[in-house]
């Protein structure tokens, strides 16, 4: 089955936060404030995907500038100027692992992005899926200054920043 993408509601949080659990370290699980707060801050770039048991899948991003990292459960600050689509947290579901969902949910957004002419993405890749986001179309970027190294370093595990040209 075809999953469905569509914008993530409120009533969704408890089932993100079990594929949360799932796919992540207890180091970066956040709040259901948490994510809360993030489907507030940008509710247009927050999406799921569901099957038959409903959300399998999930992805928020926001509007930001390239070369700024968002710390593990910072608050999402859209600039007046943004220039970059920031992923932030895509989970997969066990149930829904090796159907390309993640990849889906990932050009629904970059879509978005450059629509709005935004110039790139990013986003912090953890727990190796750096390959992942290189299939995607992502390369590390290694040069932040000192205070976004020490927001990478927020993620309390081996964290990569990676970026990609969207025109």
């Amino acid at each position: 089955m075809t999953p469905t993408l569509r914008p993530m509601r409120t009533s969704d949080i408890p089932a993100i936060l079990a594929i949360q659990a799932e796919a992540y370290s207890d180091m970066l699980l956040e709040s259901a404030e948490v994510i809360a707060l993030r489907l507030q801050a940008s509710p247009e770039l927050a999406w799921v995907a569901t099957d038959a048991q409903g959300p399998c899948a999930y992805l928020f991003g926001y509007r930001s500038r390239a070369g700024t990292v968002t710390p593990l459960d910072g608050a999402f600050s859209e600039p007046d100027d943004p220039d970059c689509l920031y992923l932030h947290d895509l989970a997969v579901a066990r149930r829904a692992a090796g159907r390309g969902i993640g990849p889906l949910l990932v050009q629904r957004l970059l879509d978005h992005a450059r629509a709005q002419r935004l110039r790139y993405s990013a986003l912090v890749s953890v727990q190796d899926s750096e390959a992942f986001w290189s299939r995607l179309g992502y390369a590390p970027a290694s040069d932040l200054d000192e205070r976004q190294q020490a927001h990478l370093a927020s993620y309390g595990v081996p964290a990569r920043y990676m970026v990609q040209a969207l025109h």
